[in-house]
């Protein structure tokens, strides 16, 4: 059976976009990535997706605009407060065991993820001990996530969503309010690096003790999700945690016997050590 018009296009767009500028999509669920190429389209006033692929190819200065509709910038500080909450309560006492800490917020977009987990661990003390390895494959969404710049029409569902994480302090200790915006402290970002990073082609460049990526996964199709979940599994070490978005999980996966559910119903998972898959197998034999 032949491919459709717009199924030819959305592919040559897409080879377009990898073979010219090294950005692979090719794992991203397809109906995503069709309505973002349309809007896309549309921004860019184009009449059909192949002369958007002309102006891929011979126009790179469009390139960050166009990585901004094809990439997730949607987020919100401490989103899911039940989520951090569980981090606080239940997967800090264990981080507070290791003389230091190395936390990867794979895809952090815009930073509100990131400045969430670093005013956790500073309420919790343990920033000092930390680093963390903020990831993109957008670079103007890491340009803004370095800012720490959100409007403040934001702020109250920020405020909102810290207090009912646990938040120990007033959200408003940690920005400046000035001319309709929140600059969040320098000093929450002074032990972050902020990388490019693709979860479709890049290898694992640190091993750390927390992966949070959350609402990242569902926009991939099953082999890159198996991918970056096999990524998260190398970097961490042994015992250590990965948290997932709420409608994200390790059921279907092939890694799933490398994780044991700690918050399951927060999507929290902690790397199986070599001694609970020996009592796991133990069990099944018995």
């Amino acid at each position: 059976m032949s491919q459709s018009v717009e199924d030819i296009e959305v592919e040559l767009v897409l080879e377009a976009i990898s073979r010219r500028y090294h950005y692979d999509f090719s794992g991203y669920a397809a109906p995503s990535m069709v309505r973002r190429l349309r809007h896309a389209q549309q921004h860019f006033g184009c009449r059909s997706l192949s002369a958007l692929q002309e102006r891929i190819l011979h126009e790179p200065s469009i390139v960050p605009d166009l990585l901004n509709f094809l990439t997730v910038q949607v987020s919100e500080m401490f989103r899911d407060p039940s989520y951090f909450r569980a981090l606080r309560e239940l997967v800090v006492p264990h981080l507070r065991t290791y003389p230091s800490l190395k936390v990867w917020v794979a895809g952090c977009a815009a930073g509100e993820e990131l400045y969430s987990l670093a005013i956790l661990f500073r309420e919790e003390g343990l920033d000092s001990k930390t680093i963390f390895y903020a990831t993109d494959i957008n670079p103007h969404a890491l340009r803004k996530a370095e800012a720490g710049i959100y409007e403040s029409e934001r702020i109250p569902l920020f405020t909102d969503n810290h207090r009912r994480s646990g938040g120990r302090t007033s959200l408003s200790d940690y920005y400046t309010a000035a001319y309709g915006a929140a600059v969040f402290d320098r000093s929450l970002r002074s032990r972050a690096v902020f990388a490019e990073h693709n979860l479709v082609s890049d290898a694992v460049f640190a091993e750390v003790h927390l992966v949070s990526c959350r609402n990242v996964l569902i926009y991939f199709d099953r082999n890159l999700q198996e991918r970056a979940i096999g990524l998260f599994k190398t970097a961490l070490v042994r015992g250590g945690f990965l948290g997932l978005g709420s409608r994200e999980s390790l059921h279907f996966s092939s890694h799933a016997s490398d994780f044991t559910g700690f918050v399951e119903q927060e999507r929290i998972y902690r790397k199986t050590t070599h001694h609970e898959h020996a009592e796991s197998a133990g069990h099944a034999s018995a």
